[in-house]
């Protein structure tokens, strides 16, 4: 199962894990605990959310963890309150998450864009479950996908994680913060109820093995640093409240020092530079779990849940002697364009399976441009697929 991952980062800005907050060993826990493990490994010692299932044990054990390292876990009145209260840790200098489902996401979407705006590393954990409305509470769906990218008004870019099992929800949890730290953005870890609510192995490493990427913090004296001045990444130094800084956030189009600065000029620079700090990066940014792809007829492109499933579709295609490829997306946002792009004119169907009624799936079709079919497999949620079903879409795309 070969992964590309190609994230980088510039030499010596990696750090190592705290000691105290690392249970190293091997654990059985579901995906819920190894994600607060994962937020507490990568240095997250604050989080305020607000109870919603399927998401409220990763809080619990945080506020049962967190006074053991310093930490802190603030119940607030809804999730518009533990959306901003976050952000205001952060910029108080701690790494900082909140943790939601359907409900609750849909009413942080305003924060998200404030974060996206003010440019605040943090992270938001949404458990998926059935919707729209209230819909599902203790059921899987996959619903969230769009809304984690285009979620909040005007125009910003994230990035969104999905994890597949309990030991992801580890390890994308870390990645999740060392990537919110790397580009000053708000970052999706989009689980699902039956990968949040599932226990399974969890193996965590030792501190020394888990590479952190710290804080940009203001490498300049305060009469000489500018809030939003950024280098050649685009991104720019954080400085905290009471460090003797002049911290203007706001979430008005803003200058370089973070005054208010509102015409077409001041708003070009900033929204270009927040979309091409990430979009530049992009190649880097893909995150890929691929097995079988070369001389395939047909490759599955799932994520989360879903790709356990597809997983078995793909046995018993192979079984029948189909040349069915796999392709799990550990990175949906910003999406692999370049590798779909590159395989689609090689194959004769990419096949979506995904617990809602066609999401991604729009963006793979849209990136094949026509050089192969799209077949999407939707599900409502409430339950997964039948592997029988993905694998009659994988027979429809051989035949072409």
């Amino acid at each position: 199962m070969p992964v590309i991952d190609e994230t980088t980062t510039a030499p010596g800005k990696r750090e190592h894990a705290d000691p105290r907050a690392v249970l190293t060993g091997t654990h059985f826990i579901n995906g819920d605990a190894a994600a607060c493990e994962g937020a507490l490994a990568a240095g997250a010692r604050f989080a305020a959310g607000y109870p919603i299932t399927p998401s409220t044990e990763i809080v619990e054990r945080f506020a049962a963890r967190a006074p053991q390292v310093g930490g802190l876990f603030i119940q607030m009145e809804d999730e518009l309150a533990a959306s901003i209260t976050l952000q205001g840790m952060v910029w108080a200098g701690q790494k900082s998450f909140t943790v939601t489902s359907g409900p609750g996401f849909s009413l942080m979407m305003e924060h998200i864009g404030f974060a996206a705006m003010t440019e605040t590393p943090c992270v938001f954990m949404n458990v998926q479950r059935g919707g729209p409305s209230t819909g599902l509470p203790t059921l899987p769906a996959q619903g969230d996908m769009m809304q984690a990218r285009f979620g909040s008004h005007g125009d910003y870019l994230t990035i969104a994680l999905v994890p597949d099992s309990p030991q992801e929800c580890f390890e994308l949890a870390v990645k999740s913060f060392n990537l919110a730290e790397q580009f000053r953005v708000p970052v999706m870890l989009m689980m699902d109820e039956c990968v949040g609510h599932m226990t399974e192995k969890v193996v965590i490493p030792k501190a020394e093995e888990i590479e952190i990427y710290p804080r940009r913090h203001a490498s300049k004296p305060p009469g000489e640093f500018e809030l939003y001045k950024t280098g050649e990444d685009l991104v720019p130094e954080m400085a905290h409240a009471g460090e003797g800084y002049k911290i203007f956030v706001t979430g008005l189009t803003h200058d370089q020092r973070g005054y208010p600065l509102m015409n077409a000029v001041a708003q070009r620079e900033l929204v270009v530079r927040l979309f091409e700090k990430i979009r530049r990066a992009a190649d880097e940014l893909t995150m890929i779990d691929e097995d079988q792809i070369e001389g395939a007829d047909v490759i599955v492109v799932s994520y989360g849940i879903t790709s356990r499933v597809a997983e078995r579709s793909i046995q018993m295609a192979r079984a029948k002697g189909l040349k069915v490829g796999r392709m799990r997306l550990q990175i949906v946002w910003p999406f692999p364009e370049k590798r779909i792009r590159e395989l689609a004119p090689k194959v004769k169907a990419f096949v979506v399976p995904e617990l809602n009624m066609g999401q991604v799936v729009l963006e793979v079709e849209r990136c094949a441009g026509g050089a192969c079919q799209t077949i999407g497999v939707p599900h409502p949620g409430g339950t997964v697929h039948k592997p029988a079903e993905i694998l009659a879409a994988s027979e429809k795309g051989v035949r072409g």
